[in-house]
């Protein structure tokens, strides 16, 4: 038995992909977290918004709008380099 073709192609080649990816997956997880955050707060405003009170609201706009910026500025960081 030949070791070297022991296991197939297909599936040595993708298991490496996999295994040692070829840019850091910890960006595309903070881009990932940063559009969840966007989304849950902009859900809460347009279901919930008519129930909170005026300083819980400010609070969450300026969450949404720090959490735009930040994914803004991956993003920005990701396309640069």
């Amino acid at each position: 038995m030949n070791d070297k073709n022991y296991m197939p192609l297909g599936f040595r080649n993708t298991s490496l992909n996999v295994l040692n990816p070829r840019r850091s997956v910890i960006i595309d997880m903070i881009m990932v977290q940063f559009i969840s955050i966007i989304v849950v707060m902009l859900m809460i405003l347009i279901f919930k918004g008519q129930e909170l009170s005026s300083s819980v609201l400010s609070y969450y706009l300026v969450g949404l709008f720090g959490s735009a910026l930040m994914l803004t500025g991956v993003y920005s960081r990701i396309t640069r380099g």
